[in-house]
């Protein structure tokens, strides 16, 4: 039975307004016809199709009710500035549960609750499930950061508190945490963090008690924002004094007895290849030719593993850690700088320990055969991707002996990653190309500029490598049948697909690929399609969201977005504790044999240290970008008032999110379109304006004008630039309504030289992560 969809929506509002209420037929009929919804048959016809579809039920004597939706189910609360939320529930495909203001319990945002479900959602309309909360289950959060306000001494004699503190983040801003006198006793305007013991309740609605566990320094001194941030995401920054300890006893140079059993491959040419201002290099390459015509392509790593043993005070930190994080003007190594900038190092003309991976590599880009053990190198080089692009376009003007020397060296490793990019690309590898953004601060760590960077072929060439040795170490070890970490990206679920090819099909796109059975090969021709066409960034967006996020695991599930079998990481065990993992299991192997005592070994904790990197990931990737959206409000702070180029990097209900060509972003809230009354179409992510008929969507040019910059809350507002409108003043309050979603298509694989100052800047490779916030928005940084 065909049915008017909008009479359906409004006939199923009217009883999700009053769930309990039993309606008869002539009082729907009144709410009904003050909504002007149709007449008499076609609501009785709608009355007989809710019944059918199970969304109302009647007594049999001509009363209706809503019908009674009074699961339970479980998931996480995500606050909303404005006193509501939603539960984000554990199943995947499932919508999320609106629980008005009153009815939150007092969660706050993260909590774990359990929720009961009063009104199913409207399909209709697309009006998800409503709930309330029934109890909470588990804390989100035990500590927080914030700027600390005294109290008086008059307060203070009454209350037995020193003061409150305030998180700047907002969906926690609206809570004072007062301080009992038994932690450490802060100045005003210090940043503190704090560790909680009461939560908010019936008597309390809007505060929480507490004790200050660390304080950070006061709000305005250098460095302390950034501090702040790393501290609130409880990103390790101390060493233990034991760990110290045994970093400080370990050689600053290779001794004869580290050598034993090792290869010696100090005469080869092998060079690193890094950014200007990375300190540590944990990876070294070199390629010749061989007589058959194939390439030999050496790929040489800082064997980490040989000092940072199985339980030792140094590698429980390294494993707590999980990675090392790379913030705008600092790096927070997971390895203390006497080995990470020393002797794990490879610096240029010293002897170090590698494990290497040598592959014997086909003109076409095909591996015919490889070889990994360890062996002692020296760097012949220490080189930098732009003196590298520099002599591969043949400028050498001003470069050094070395540039000159390895050039023809440089010219073949060129063309060995031209082959292996076809080899990728023709199994169905998705590639990205995102320029960079690297903000520049100056040393009392203000953002003075925001740099692009496009990758150039150095770059690409490394990635390349490092691509390769990757599999290669993964397939290995794979086809030997023993426990083994590996680096994973699962195909996509078919609803997520499904949904971007109606998406495509807005766009004219039409894609002849079963969602079900889904190869990266089919989303790889989509990006080829739109290359170089306006629809590229938004298809390339949506794709991403439609994807999952990669992570660590003890199977090899295969790496969608590479389109690889096997995927590992092996070449950065100076900031990867996965890395250093992989190491370790290698050395045993080889030196212990496949005895089942090894494997059962590794197979006993295998599965905690793949959630551990995973998770410690997820940290990194959280901090660091929130340093970055800090610094560029920052950046944007004194530009109020200014007008930029733009495009549309998102659609939502409340607005749309906007991009400056230096990557910045910020939200046009639907209040800000005082043009006309617009609605948003979810399906094919456009606003369109009711009398006006104007349209906004994803990807299209836009000129914008700065309204508000909140830098605390890291927060841009815009307005679409009117240049015939008259002058408004402009605050820099910025609006407290919303915040992006993480999604990030995060790109590591391969690796970056790390070293400080570089904002995860020479980040090598990408690989395809993608998180699973379905409502958000994150441009997807490589």
């Amino acid at each position: 039975m065909a049915q008017n969809e909008k009479i359906l929506a409004g006939v199923l509002e009217i009883f999700r307004h009053n769930p309990q209420k039993q309606y008869r037929v002539d009082q729907i009929e009144r709410e009904a016809r003050r909504e002007r919804l149709g007449n008499f048959t076609e609501l009785i016809k709608a009355l007989s199709f809710l019944e059918h579809e199970k969304k109302i039920i009647t007594d049999g004597k001509g009363q209706y009710q809503l019908a009674k939706e009074n699961t339970i189910v479980e998931g996480i609360f995500k606050a909303n500035d404005k006193g509501f939320g939603f539960v984000k529930l554990d199943d995947e495909e499932a919508d999320d549960v609106f629980v008005a203001a009153d009815y939150t319990k007092y969660a706050i945002d993260g909590d774990r609750v359990k929720v009961k479900i009063t009104a199913g959602g409207n399909p209709w309309n697309g009006k998800g499930p409503e709930g309330q909360v029934e109890e909470i289950l588990e804390r989100g959060i035990d500590s927080l950061v914030g700027e600390f306000h005294p109290l008086t001494d008059e307060q203070k004699k009454v209350s037995h508190f020193i003061g409150y503190a305030l998180s700047n983040n907002k969906k926690l801003h609206k809570y004072r945490v007062y301080l009992s006198e038994n932690g450490l006793i802060p100045q005003m305007g210090d940043m503190v963090k704090v560790s909680i013991k009461d939560y908010p309740e019936e008597d309390y609605p809007e505060s929480m008690t507490g004790a200050v566990i660390n304080i950070i320094g006061n709000k305005n001194d250098p460095g302390v924002d950034i501090m702040s941030i790393v501290s609130a995401h409880d990103v390790r920054t101390e060493w233990p004094e034991d760990a110290m300890k045994q970093a400080n006893a370990i050689p600053d140079h290779v001794t004869e007895g580290d050598k034993k059993g090792r290869v010696d491959i100090t005469d080869q040419p092998a060079v690193t290849i890094d950014g200007d201002d990375s300190k540590d290099f944990d990876d070294a390459v070199v390629v010749w030719k061989l007589p058959n015509g194939n390439y030999h392509l050496g790929v040489h790593i800082a064997d980490v593993s040989h000092y940072v043993t199985e339980n030792t005070p140094l590698n429980d930190e390294a494993f707590a850690r999980g990675n090392s994080t790379y913030l705008v003007d600092r790096v927070i190594p997971m390895l203390p700088f006497r080995l990470s900038n020393g002797i794990c190092s490879l610096n240029e003309g010293v002897e170090r320990l590698v494990l290497s991976c040598d592959m014997e590599i086909t003109p076409e880009g095909k591996r015919v055969g490889y070889k990994i053990y360890p062996s002692v190198m020296r760097s012949h080089g220490r080189m930098t991707y732009n003196k590298v692009n520099q002599t591969l376009k043949g400028d050498m003007d001003g470069l050094e002996d070395k540039y000159v020397k390895l050039r023809p060296m440089l010219e073949d490793m060129a063309d060995l990653h031209t082959a292996l990019y076809k080899q990728r690309h023709k199994r169905g590898a998705i590639d990205f190309e995102e320029p960079e953004a690297k903000i520049v601060v100056d040393d009392q760590g203000k953002p003075t500029d925001i740099v692009l960077h496009e990758r150039g072929t150095a770059e690409k060439m490394i990635e390349s490598f490092m691509l390769m040795a990757n599999e290669t170490v993964a397939e290995d070890f794979y086809k030997k049948q023993v426990p083994f970490l590996y680096r994973v990206h699962e195909t996509p679920d078919a609803e997520r697909i499904k949904t971007f090819f109606e998406f495509c099909s807005a766009f004219g796109l039409n894609v002849h690929a079963d969602p079900n059975d889904i190869k990266p090969l089919d989303l790889q021709k989509v990006v080829s399609k739109t290359t170089g066409t306006p629809e590229e960034a938004v298809v390339q967006m949506m794709m991403l969201r439609s994807l999952k996020q990669a992570r660590y695991s003890e199977d090899a599930l295969g790496h969608f977005g590479l389109a690889a079998e096997y995927y590992t990481h092996f070449t950065s065990p100076i900031r990867r504790y996965s890395d250093l993992m992989v190491h370790r299991m290698i050395h045993a192997y080889q030196e212990k044999g496949m005895s089942e005592e090894t494997q059962k070994h590794f197979e006993s904790y295998l599965p905690d240290v793949a959630e551990q990197t995973s998770t410690q990931e997820r940290r990194s990737i959280d901090t660091e970008r929130e340093v970055n959206d800090l610094k560029m409000t920052e950046y944007m702070a004194d530009q109020v008032g200014q007008h930029f180029d733009a495009v549309v990097a998102s659609v939502t209900s409340f607005g749309m999110f906007i991009q400056l060509p230096n990557t910045v972003e910020g939200l046009i809230h639907i209040s800000n379109l005082t043009d006309d009354f617009y609605s948003f179409n979810e399906k094919s992510m456009t606003l369109t304006g009711r009398g006006t008929h104007k349209q906004y969507k994803v990807g299209m040019p836009i000129k914008v004008t700065l309204i508000n910059a909140n830098v605390e809350q890291h927060q841009l507002d815009f307005e679409v630039y009117d240049p015939n409108a008259p002058k408004k003043k402009h605050n820099d309050r910025g609006m407290n309504n919303r915040k992006r979603g993480n999604r990030g298509f995060h790109n590591d694989h391969g690796h970056r030289g790390g070293g400080n100052y570089n904002s995860r800047g020479n980040r090598r490779g990408h690989e395809h992560v993608t998180s699973k916030n379905r409502k958000g928005h994150r441009s997807f940084k490589h």
